[in-house]
């Protein structure tokens, strides 16, 4: 198997002059390598000729009488001789050249050049253009926000206990997203996010662990604010569809801009935290309490989304397939709907 070895440049301006020279030096000596080869075919024929031009001027002299035919002979043996002799130097010296060549080639032909955005490399008659591969795997940050609530067992959401505006969702993640064909038209899609359910429950009720279950009741003072809020970390996966365009930005690659998508995957995680934050008035006072308690909220999280959009914004719509509370007999599955933003 052939060694490849990749010579790494990039941006630097006197590594890149100094690649950009050796290709050439590399270059020089395989056409000398090639001239010298045609050159020594062209040897012994060429001495052929220039004895063959000396038996004849030999021959016109004896023809002339101004040779006997012994000298004749002599002449002739010496100039055989000659040319034999020029034929093996000549030779000898076209190898040890040759030699040379390739000896201070380190061990083969190879040609590299470094440019700013592009890597080539040669072997022998096998030549990579890297640059001409584009990057399959990028990644980037991604944001969404949007609104939250829970889908009710015996009805949507008209049946929510929960406030439409004021329930809402937020997610920051870490993102990668692979090229599945040369031709960038399937993605996918993966990474690690911290994603935040927010529930506001209607009138003035909260969330009461009672028998082992969590159940709304009237908070005895006048609420300003009830929130219960869930923080996940989960990661999330889709296979995402639509065209896309090779461009340059670091290096070659796969580029979404001005470009529709369609994903479609879903989400595994762990609930890290439940926490109900309470706003009221006391006695005439303002008062706030955060109250951290497991709330029988599942502690595994899984879901359905999707999304679809362009460019780098889309809206997108997520769904727990887990239930909201573990031991409710109401059955609750959360779902998000928003924006969501991907900053590659």
């Amino acid at each position: 198997m052939k060694k490849v070895i990749i010579l790494l440049c990039m941006f630097v301006f006197p590594i890149q002059f100094y690649a950009q020279f050796q290709a050439t030096i590399y270059n020089e000596q395989e056409k000398q390598i090639h001239k010298l080869k045609e050159e020594r075919t062209k040897i012994p024929q060429e001495e052929k000729e220039h004895l063959k031009d000396k038996f004849t001027l030999i021959q016109a002299r004896l023809d002339k009488n101004e040779i006997t035919p012994e000298e004749a002979e002599t002449l002739k043996q010496q100039a055989a001789q000659k040319h034999a002799l020029n034929i093996e130097n000549k030779l000898n010296i076209i190898d040890e050249s040759i030699a040379y060549l390739e000896r201070n080639m380190d061990g083969g032909r190879r040609h590299v050049e470094v440019n700013f955005n592009s890597i080539i490399f040669s072997d022998d008659d096998n030549m990579v253009l890297l640059d001409s591969i584009p990057k399959r795997t990028q990644s980037g940050i991604v944001l969404s926000f949007g609104l939250n609530n829970a889908l009710q067992e015996d009805g949507g959401l008209d049946k929510s206990p929960y406030k439409i505006g004021g329930s809402r969702y937020f997610e920051l993640g870490y993102e990668f997203q692979t090229n599945l064909g040369k031709q960038g038209l399937v993605r996918f899609k993966y990474g690690l996010s911290f994603q935040f359910n927010g529930l506001k429950p209607e009138k003035n009720n909260y969330f009461v662990e009672k028998d082992e279950q969590t159940v709304l009741e009237e908070f005895p003072h006048h609420l300003k604010k009830a929130k219960l809020r869930m923080d996940n970390l989960v990661i999330p996966f889709h296979i995402e569809f639509g065209p896309s365009k090779v461009a340059y930005n670091s290096r070659k690659a796969y580029f979404l801009n001005d470009k529709f998508k369609i994903g479609l995957g879903g989400y595994a995680g762990v609930n890290l935290n439940t926490v109900q934050k309470l706003k009221y008035k006391e006695n005439g006072n303002s008062r706030k309490t955060k109250h951290k308690e497991s709330y029988n909220t599942n502690n595994f999280i899984y879901g359905l989304s999707g999304y679809i959009g362009y460019d780098w914004l889309t809206v997108f719509v997520k769904y727990d397939c887990n239930t909201l509370f573990r031991d409710n007999p109401n059955e609750e599955h959360n779902i998000s709907a928003g924006l969501r933003f991907s900053l590659y």
